[in-house]
């Protein structure tokens, strides 16, 4: 009840009032006081049980927010786990890093964005050899031509690193299916133009260059570059100061702020841009190199790790070291799979071009028919505070 107008111990007064007014009126009739007693006794019990009856309005907030927080937990329940497939590794397991299922959700059915299932190989290319001589890490001409002709005629589209940043982070439309071609280490124009520059005239297919920000670099292979640069048909990102260095755990912070604070610096006076992605030297990388890149802000680093392909909030990475795969560094414990992404080498890239295809055409299935029990989910959970779901 409202205790400011109307409590229990103003009753009991009032009453009191009526009885003692009585009681000095007349005491001829001994019936009376019973009466008034007995009257006061039950307007009381009336009184009391009224008040347990009708439940205060802050009882009926309380009442409906915890009805409100059973019904989201209901929901939650049901939300649908992260996709699986079986056509990785089994110990290269998808990781998530949108850590608002909210966040995630409303960017996932954003009919502006890119649709379920997209998804993206990183192609990172050492050499590609046109003659006879063997070259370490490399892959012969006719295997490169075969494989790039094959992911266009399978429906892929190249991508730079912006457009790769913005589909990981907030699932901007990309083809459906994208690469990102990657040439590791400083190339000529000659190089770039033997080996890629009629599936840039073509196609329209431009290629990342992992750069080593060389201080020492020629100026000749300089002035090429940054030509390449601006015509759009290389998009240069830093892969580190010096071409021998592999960053882990044990590199001296000297060293890992040379590599890292030292290519940022470079490609300032090199090229007056700021790069958002590290090629990891060599493939190396560890917890400590990637807590200084993200300090720095570097947005993504990209390892020479072959676990798969990657999608929005899906990344394959490992937890442990795989013995028939000794030289691939186990990613998940260092819990940030923006900066350990996945690469192929063309060689395993050529070979996994299907699996690919088939993974983003399973990863799209599961969405639409886990769709309906997302929408509800965010309609219950997420619309107050992250708005209704963008319409078509």
């Amino acid at each position: 009840m409202d205790s400011g107008r109307w409590t229990i111990r103003s009753v009991v007064r009032r009453l009191n009032l009526v009885y003692n007014s009585a009681r000095m009126q007349s005491i001829r009739n001994t019936f009376q006081p019973i009466f008034f007693r007995s009257t006061l006794i039950i307007s009381i019990v009336s009184i009391l049980a009224s008040c347990q009856l009708l439940p205060s309005s802050a009882n009926d907030a309380e009442t409906a927010a915890s009805l409100s927080t059973q019904s989201a937990v209901e929901v939650s329940a049901t939300l649908p786990g992260i996709f699986q497939t079986g056509l990785l590794n089994p110990l290269d397991t998808p990781n998530t890093y949108v850590e608002e299922n909210c966040r995630y959700l409303r960017n996932r059915w954003n009919p502006l964005n890119a649709e379920p299932g997209t998804v993206v190989m990183i192609i990172l290319f050492k050499n590609i050899n046109r003659g006879t001589a063997e070259l370490p890490d490399s892959i012969s001409v006719i295997d490169f031509l075969e494989l790039m002709n094959q992911l266009q005629a399978q429906g892929f589209e190249a991508i730079n690193t912006d457009q790769l940043q913005a589909f990981m982070e907030r699932n901007v439309e990309i083809p459906p299916r994208s690469v990102l071609l990657i040439q590791d280490g400083n190339q000529s124009a000659d190089y770039y133009d033997k080996n890629f520059r009629e599936f840039f005239d073509k196609w329209g297919w431009g290629v990342v260059n992992g750069w080593v920000a060389d201080p020492d670099v020629s100026e000749t292979l300089l002035r090429e570059n940054i030509n390449l640069e601006y015509e759009g048909f290389i998009d240069h990102q830093a892969r580190g100061t010096t071409s021998y260095t592999t960053l882990s755990d044990d590199s001296a912070k000297p060293v890992i702020a040379r590599e890292l604070q030292g290519a940022l610096n470079g490609f300032a006076d090199q090229f007056g841009k700021t790069p958002t992605t590290i090629i990891w030297p060599n493939g190396g990388f560890g917890y400590r190199p990637v807590e200084a890149a993200r300090q720095l802000r570097y947005k993504l680093g990209i390892t020479g790790n072959a676990r798969g392909p990657i999608m929005y909030n899906w990344v394959p990475l490992a937890d442990t070291i795989d013995l028939e795969r000794p030289s691939l560094l186990p990613e998940a414990p260092i819990n940030d799979p923006l900066m350990t992404l996945p690469a192929y080498s063309p060689n395993e890239a050529l070979m996994a071009i299907d699996i690919v295809r088939a993974i983003g055409k399973t990863a799209n299935e599961y969405a639409l028919a886990s769709e309906n029990v997302e929408r509800t989910y965010y309609e219950a959970v997420c619309e107050a505070e992250f708005g209704p779901l963008p319409s078509p």
